[in-house]
């Protein structure tokens, strides 16, 4: 693998995405965010300062996922829609390049929409004067990030080998059962079949246990601690290791496509 091509892909991905105007989605959120806190005291008197900081997180995740749904899911197939693939795979580029390349571009865009957005949340959060656990918030934006890059390859997958409608579908429907699979297992162990508890485990051990990378509650209600540092290392390398074999399935899949 040449990473001077892959460098070369995803910097044109990065330039491409940011001028289809996304970075106008910070005014948006900033705008947002302000209305937001202004309204808050009038409808949550005494616990504003929780839903603040919760309502900033929560919007940071759904913007970064809007992002990583709408434009990976298109990364590989408008490509192939639009027939442009023949031009790249006419030059020395191999698919691994091509898929890895493409989601790196945007997890950059994603890591850079991150990084500004929450910025502009704890300067909100300074405005207003809430008590901000600055390291706790910015370890989960941390993993909201890494959460969002897992996602993206998840969009890249299902845009290699599906229409970009049914691919956003299933890469919601992905992101949905990966923050309940705990919740599958617990389901079947409460039903009492053996049948129900193997299916339950094998989608918990199928889908991503998107549980190990939302640290949004432990930053906003101030949980005794966080986890510790184990336990969070074990996790990030997990949203790692699983984006790199959503990768690498992506690329099997589309080295067999005839074009």
């Amino acid at each position: 693998m040449n990473l001077g091509r892959v460098f070369v892909i995803a910097v044109n991905v990065f330039r491409e995405v940011i001028r289809d105007r996304i970075l106008y989605l910070l005014g948006l959120f900033a705008i947002v965010l302000v209305a937001i806190a202004a309204l808050l005291p009038e409808v949550a008197a005494g616990t504003e300062s929780k839903m603040l900081l919760d309502v900033g997180l929560a919007a940071i995740s759904l913007t970064g996922l809007v992002i990583a749904i709408f434009v990976g899911t298109g990364l590989v197939n408008k490509e192939i829609e639009k027939r442009t693939v023949y031009v790249l795979i006419a030059k020395p580029v191999s698919k691994a390049e091509f898929i890895l390349g493409k989601h790196l571009g945007l997890a950059a865009v994603l890591a850079v929409l991150v990084a500004a957005m929450t910025l502009i949340y704890l300067a909100v959060l300074s405005f207003y004067r809430v008590p901000i656990p600055l390291g706790s918030l910015l370890l989960a934006a941390l993993f909201q990030f890494l959460e969002l890059s897992l996602i993206t390859a998840v969009a890249i997958l299902f845009g290699v080998f599906t229409s970009s409608l049914l691919a956003i579908l299933l890469t919601v429907g992905v992101y949905l059962m990966g923050h309940f699979s705990r919740d599958l297992v617990s389901l079947g162990t409460l039903s009492e079949n053996p049948a129900i508890e193997q299916v339950t485990q094998g989608l918990y051990l199928l889908l991503p246990d998107l549980a190990r990378l939302n640290l949004k509650n432990d930053a906003v209600y101030g949980l005794a601690a966080l986890p510790p540092a184990a336990d969070l290392w074990a996790n990030a390398a997990y949203g790692g290791l699983y984006t790199a074999l959503l990768l690498a399935i992506a690329t099997v899949i589309f080295s067999r496509r005839q074009f």
